[in-house]
C-alpha cells in the first residue's frame, strides 16, 4: 500500500520486536527516551498504563507522522510492582517471592498518531500460577536461562514455562510482551490494517 503511514516500536525490547515481525509488517525501532522509575505508591496496573502511553509519546513527538507503539510490563504480586531484576541475586528473591503464587503480568500496550490526534491504549493480564518451587529448581532455571532482562524474572516461551501450573489470558503473545490481538485492534482503527 502506497500512502500507509510509518510504523515505528518504541521499545528497545527484542522480545516485542520479534513479536512485532510476526504481523509482516514493514516498521522500524525508536528507543524512548522515558523514566520508568514507578511513582510513590503507583500500583502495578497504573505504571504499566503509565510506562506504555508515555513510550508512545515520546517517539511519536519525534516523528508525527509515524503510528508509534509503546508496551510496558509489570508483574504484579499482591499489589507489589516487580520488574526486570538484572542481576541473578534480584532474580532469585523475585521467583522465592513468587512460588507457590498467581501474578498478573500486566502488559500495556498505547498507540499513538502525532498528525491524526489518534491515541488508544488498551491492558491485557496475565495471571500465571507458580509452581511452589524448591530454592534447587530457581537456581537451575536461572542458571539455564539467564533471564535478568525480564519483569518477574522467567520468560514463559522458553524454559520458564516449566515454573508454573497454569496460565490464563485472552491475549497468548501478551505474556512475552506484545499482546498482538489488541496490537491489530488499534492498529486497524489508527488506519493500518494489518490485512490490507
Amino acid at each position: 500500500m502506497q500512502n500507509r503511514p510509518a510504523l515505528i516500536l518504541g521499545s528497545t525490547s527484542r522480545y516485542r520486536r520479534e513479536l512485532l515481525e510476526r504481523l509482516r509488517l514493514p516498521f522500524t525501532v525508536a528507543a524512548p527516551d522515558v523514566d520508568e522509575t514507578p511513582l510513590p505508591g503507583e500500583a502495578p496496573v497504573v505504571l504499566a498504563r503509565r510506562l506504555a502511553l508515555a513510550k508512545a509519546r515520546a517517539v511519536a513527538a519525534l516523528h508525527p507522522q509515524a503510528i508509534v507503539i509503546g508496551s510496558d510490563q509489570v508483574a504484579d504480586l499482591n499489589g507489589q510492582s516487580l520488574g526486570k531484576p538484572g542481576t541473578h541475586e534480584r532474580a532469585v528473591e523475585q521467583l522465592r517471592a513468587m512460588r507457590g503464587q498467581a501474578v498478573v503480568f500486566q502488559t500495556a500496550v498505547a498507540v499513538v498518531c502525532q498528525a491524526t490526534g489518534f491515541e488508544a491504549q488498551d491492558l491485557a493480564p496475565v495471571t500465571v500460577r507458580f509452581r511452589d518451587l524448591s530454592d534447587a529448581e530457581i537456581e537451575a532455571y536461572l542458571r539455564a536461562e539467564e533471564p535478568y532482562d525480564c519483569a518477574g524474572s522467567a520468560k514463559s516461551e522458553a524454559l520458564g514455562i516449566a515454573l508454573v501450573s497454569a496460565m490464563e489470558s485472552d491475549d497468548p503473545t501478551a505474556l512475552v510482551g506484545l499482546p498482538l490481538i489488541r496490537v491489530c485492534s488499534m492498529l486497524r482503527a489508527a488506519g493500518l490494517d494489518p490485512l490490507s
